[in-house]
């Protein structure tokens, strides 16, 4: 059987980069990459990292720490002084405007450690969980971005160096990721989406609502714990 290619594929520990992960495996070796960079459910990230790559018995691990976002401010995933917005569970998120959870530039930091990382252990593709449907507010997440950040890939490795930029699901909706994790038993129970707490999810920052509606269109039930004062609401 021939080798597998590696790729390094960068967890969050969120369910987009989870399932981002169980299709990079069907065809690559895996190497995991994950970014602490003192958001608030930071530890909660990194357990649900350790537990997705323990689940697929990765042992090409590497975990940075880029203490500089929180240094650098501008968001409330950074900022405790910005909050959090919330809103009602199975409520539509509406505004096109880029909202106060956005790390500036943020991807392109992870990018770029993820292709040093590629670059040295001989990877031939970084798998990436942007999806477009949250590109109105996060525009890291287009596909455009990723067009371009490939073209710098090319002009700023050895001449050698064949990486190619891979984004799976940028062009799925939330539901058609839950479904397509199932499909391939990704393990989105060990995954974590909250903004804002790291003992159950709150179930109204904008990232629970998005993966609630996920789970609801899809027709399967959400596997992780919500607080108990929001579940009556999103039973509903």
């Amino acid at each position: 059987m021939a080798k597998k290619p590696k790729a390094v594929v960068l967890v969050s520990g969120g369910m987009d980069s989870c399932v981002t992960a169980a299709i990079a495996g069907e065809t690559h070796e895996l190497a995991l990459l994950h970014a602490s960079y003192g958001q608030r459910t930071e530890s909660r990230e990194r357990r649900a990292f350790d537990e997705i790559a323990d689940f697929y018995g990765v042992r090409q691990r590497l975990v940075v720490h880029l203490d500089h976002f929180a240094q650098i401010g501008g968001s409330a995933l950074t900022d405790g002084a910005i909050a959090v917005p919330e809103g009602e569970p199975g409520a539509p998120i509406e505004g096109n405007e880029i909202p106060v959870t956005y790390v500036p530039f943020r991807n392109a930091h992870f990018l770029s450690v993820a292709v040093s990382w590629a670059e040295v252990i001989g990877a031939t593709a970084i798998f990436i969980g942007a999806v477009a449907e949250d590109s109105s507010g996060y525009p890291d997440c287009r596909p455009e971005y990723y067009r371009v950040f490939q073209q710098l890939v090319r002009e700023g490795t050895r001449p050698e160096t064949q990486i190619e930029i891979v984004t799976p699901v940028i062009v799925m909706r939330k539901w058609q990721i839950v479904r397509r994790g199932m499909e391939l038993g990704a393990p989105l129970d060990r995954t974590w989406s909250c903004y804002q707490f790291e003992d159950e999810a709150c179930g109204v920052c904008d990232s629970c609502r998005l993966r609630l509606s996920a789970f609801t269109e899809a027709g399967i039930s959400d596997p992780i714990p919500y607080r108990v004062a929001n579940r009556a609401r999103i039973e509903r």
